[in-house]
């Protein structure tokens, strides 16, 4: 590293929090004076979506305009413009407004290689992110830090703020629930940007062989967690909106089970539903859904269930709803689990599906995680970037 680059590295490591705490809100992309300089003359991969803007430009077509020689894209779920449905092929191409090459992070390849990354001086991340555990972008994030660890490859986050950053809740991972929807030891809800999350898996050795990346993180100015953070673009095909976004943590989980959170209509993420129910008044028919939803949960069939667009619905993570539908359905615990292993990966846990087949209420099983979350909290201290009043 040069001594310029290493010098606004430890510029950007001092100045973060009086720019956070004082200025009008700019996010990490929004701060090319602070990043512009150290890409100039650089060879650069981007990892960007349909997220990925300053302003109302994209982050791809800014870097061009400034003179950063980017080599290739590369793709997360949902693909580079966001048009991929959940868990749909992502592939090798060329991304077409612009003719540079992308290369596929998604769907069994989830590491560059060193041919992908032999070229580079800079893997720049710019992704928005919803700050829930099993949203995989922080999945593809620490394969992305492995790969720079291994090969030598500078990475560069431009952070955004957390539109879920005002809390902390729901279990923390256990380690043999480890997958790509949970891939670090950290609750449901874990209140960090993907800024604080890469320093932290730095500083926390979770990389294998406890390894480090070179990281350098643009931090958003102005933004503190408590903020109401509105999402400018859909982070991907099925949160359309800002309520989507607040209740994915708790509708997500019925994704292990019978019950649909309307995928495959214009509401996904803000409905709840089941073929037998006969309490809602909710009735909905999914149907697929192009680059949002290909084959959704019940297609064709009249769903009947619950509109939380229309009533005064919890804005943090709850079990309410879970606990409310294993008795609606008319199903036996493992009926009503029809995929446990993938619910249980995504609760970090076991004990969460056991705690609701049991019979537990919700205060009861809230308690079976606080001293996790506790222990949690002083574990990120000396990673967060951001006040939390």
């Amino acid at each position: 590293m040069s001594f310029a680059r290493s010098l606004i590295t430890l510029l950007l490591t001092l100045v973060w929090l009086p720019a956070c705490a004082d200025s009008a809100l700019r996010i990490g992309a929004e701060r090319g004076d602070l990043y512009l300089p150290l890409l100039q003359g650089e060879r650069v991969g981007l990892v960007a979506n349909q997220t990925s803007r300053v302003g109302g430009q994209h982050l791809i077509d800014f870097l061009r305009a400034n003179k950063v020689a980017i080599k290739r894209i590369f793709a997360l779920e949902h693909g580079v413009r966001g048009d991929v449905e959940n868990g749909g092929k992502v592939a090798d191409g060329v991304d077409a407004p612009t003719g540079l090459p992308v290369v596929s992070l998604y769907g069994g390849h989830y590491a560059p290689s060193r041919e992908d990354l032999q070229d580079l001086d800079w893997l720049l991340f710019d992704i928005q992110d919803v700050g829930v555990r099993f949203y995989t972008y922080i999945s593809s994030l620490h394969y992305l830090m492995q790969a720079c660890a291994d090969y030598s490859v500078q990475l560069m986050v431009l952070d955004r703020p957390n539109p879920n950053g005002d809390y902390v809740d729901g279990p923390v991972l256990e380690p043999k629930f480890r997958s790509f929807v949970g891939m670090h030891p950290i609750p449901l809800v874990h209140g960090m940007t993907v800024g604080e999350l890469a320093r932290m898996i730095n500083g926390e050795g979770w990389l294998d062989g406890d390894a480090r990346c070179e990281l350098t993180v643009i931090p958003a100015a102005g933004y503190r967690k408590g903020d109401h953070y509105s999402l400018p673009v859909k982070p991907s095909p099925n949160l359309p909106n800002d309520l989507s976004v607040r209740l994915y943590p708790s509708l997500a989980l019925f994704e292990g089970t019978t019950v649909s959170i309307g995928r495959g209509t214009r509401f996904p993420f803000q409905v709840v539903g089941h073929p037998s129910d006969t309490q809602g008044e909710l009735v909905f028919v999914p149907r697929p859904v192009p680059g949002a939803s290909e084959n959704p949960k019940y297609r064709g069939l009249e769903v009947h269930g619950d509109d939380l667009r229309r009533a005064d619905q919890p804005s943090r993570f709850t079990l309410r709803y879970l606990i409310d539908w294993v008795g609606r359905t008319g199903e036996t615990g493992p009926e009503f689990f029809s995929r446990a292993s993938f619910f249980d990966k995504l609760a970090g846990t076991d004990r969460l599906r056991l705690a609701v087949m049991a019979g537990q209420s919700e205060a009861q099983i809230r308690r079976s995680w606080q001293a996790d979350l506790q222990h949690f909290r002083q574990r990120r201290k000396p990673y967060l970037l951001y006040r939390e009043d």
